[in-house]
């Protein structure tokens, strides 16, 4: 699959030190410094395209996004991997109720993403991978499991025991009835009769009439979902052998801390016996107007209608850096309102010949990012300079404060 074009990164300028990043990781429930290397392996869940790409699928990826450019920022380089969840239920019931190919559907809705991420300034994967292109390399990891670990048919349908990972809970940190609350409502089948254990995780789905399906061991069929995030992670990614994680940072939207993020961990653990991720992180959710955004109750904002009728798409970006990533937070029209307002403000600062200092001001977004990407103190910092500027001022480079910002949260003025 074809990711989206690359992204220019102006330099930092070498006087300007990044500390480490430090970040919430929901396994350990604290922030952690992440220790300083040379390479660092980052996976984040991608979307099911079945519909365009709404304020939530963009304040996740611009999290991480921020993370990407720290890293980056710091010299290290960043193999960023990112799926496509390109074969789910819920795709082959928006292509059967708009009577359309399930295939066309997700290309057209690819397509879609791909266009929003080069307006919002999101730095594209190295491999972009769709589940369809990675069948080969799912199915080999189900067998690795197969061997490697406990696991059973109910009928026709292959599934893994998470008990055999004595871990299992502890990155989500929930009860087991929780677990089995959530798993049902997150396509979990916890009530299945013939399951070992309601949690069980399915790894290969029997053909079902009416959809797509693929030859393997296990019969005719196609992957459960998390599998597919564990295969894609652990072949692009290729664990550093001197690690005792397969990768540094995953990354998703809180709603994926389960079940999906500690099966797939369950699932890595089974196949090379390592702690899938040093970080598990999670961007928050996004409501509209006091309510949760979701496609059943109708009410998303999608960026692509937003963008297409004029609303300038580093304005999305900042009002969506306005708040922290890691809460659950509201979109209302007054974040969009300060965040035009903040763009008018620093290209008029950024045009002047004379501007107060920006070595301060960098270094503050710098120590604001760096402490678990609090970007509302950043945009603080930034909004305190431009208004400084606006009013005159002296000692400062504007091109070093453009090229910082553009480079460390993405803003190109």
């Amino acid at each position: 699959m074809n990711s989206w074009p690359s992204i220019y990164l102006p330099p930092l300028e070498s006087n300007f030190k990044l500390p480490a990043l430090s970040l919430f990781n929901t396994a350990s429930s604290s922030i952690e410094a992440l220790p300083q290397k040379d390479i660092y392996r980052m996976y984040v869940c991608g979307i099911t395209p079945y519909d365009a790409t709404h304020l939530g699928h963009a304040a996740t990826y611009i999290t991480f996004d921020l993370i990407n450019r720290y890293l980056r920022a710091t010299g290290a380089q960043v193999l960023f991997v990112q799926n496509i969840t390109d074969i789910d239920d819920p795709l082959f019931e928006r292509a059967k109720r708009d009577s359309v190919d399930w295939s066309i559907l997700a290309r057209s809705q690819i397509d879609l993403f791909r266009g929003d991420m080069v307006n919002l300034h999101v730095i594209p994967p190295q491999n972009y991978i769709g589940v369809v292109e990675a069948m080969p390399l799912i199915i080999d990891a189900i067998s690795m499991i197969k061997e490697n670990a406990p696991t059973y048919f109910v009928g026709e349908d292959l599934y893994f025991d998470v008990r055999s990972d004595t871990e299992f809970g502890k990155r989500s940190h929930l009860s087991s009835q929780e677990m089995q609350s959530i798993f049902a409502q997150r396509g979990g089948d916890p009530e299945r009769i013939g399951k070992k254990n309601p949690l069980d995780a399915l790894l290969w789905l029997h053909h079902r009439e009416g959809e797509p399906h693929w030859s393997s061991p296990f019969g005719e069929g196609r992957p459960g979902w998390h599998i597919e995030c564990t295969a894609i992670a652990l072949h692009y990614l290729k664990a550093d052998p001197a690690s005792d994680y397969s990768i540094d940072i995953q990354g998703g939207g809180s709603d994926l801390i389960f079940p999906h993020h500690e099966m797939s961990a369950s699932q890595s653990h089974a196949i090379n016996g390592r702690e899938f991720a040093r970080s598990y992180v999670h961007a928050g959710m996004i409501g509209l107007d006091g309510e949760k955004m979701s496609k059943s109750k109708g009410n998303l904002l999608f960026v692509s209608k937003m963008v297409s009728d004029g609303i300038n798409p580093m304005a999305i970006r900042l009002a969506l850096m306005s708040q922290h990533y890691a809460s659950d937070r509201m979109w209302e029209q007054g974040l969009l309102n300060d965040a035009n307002s903040l763009l008018q403000s620093l290209t008029i600062a950024l045009s002047r010949e004379e501007v107060p200092p920006t070595k301060p001001v960098i270094d503050e977004i710098i120590s604001a990012l760096a402490n678990n990407l609090d970007t509302p103190r950043a945009l603080t910092a930034l909004k305190q300079w431009a208004t400084d500027a606006n009013k005159g001022g002296y000692g400062g480079e504007a091109g070093e404060l453009a090229r910082a910002i553009d480079l460390l949260l993405g803003i190109s003025i």
